[in-house]
């Protein structure tokens, strides 16, 4: 649960610096937003949660 609500504030983030500083307009985060809705409630959504998992996991596991 931590994880997930990090990755959402982070993308959350993302988007607003994109509506503030990239010309995102109201109705594309809108469309990102039900598509994100969408999307989740889909057979895609457990192998999409995973993927994402182990990517944060790849490069938390990094020596940068």
């Amino acid at each position: 649960m931590v994880l997930s609500l990090s990755v959402v504030v982070l993308l959350g983030a993302f988007v607003f610096l994109l509506w503030r500083y990239a010309g995102l307009r109201t109705w594309h985060a809108v469309v990102c937003v039900l598509f994100g809705f969408f999307l989740a409630s889909t057979t895609a959504a457990p192998y999409i949660t995973a993927n994402v998992r182990a990517l944060i996991r790849l490069l938390s596991g990094l020596n940068l």
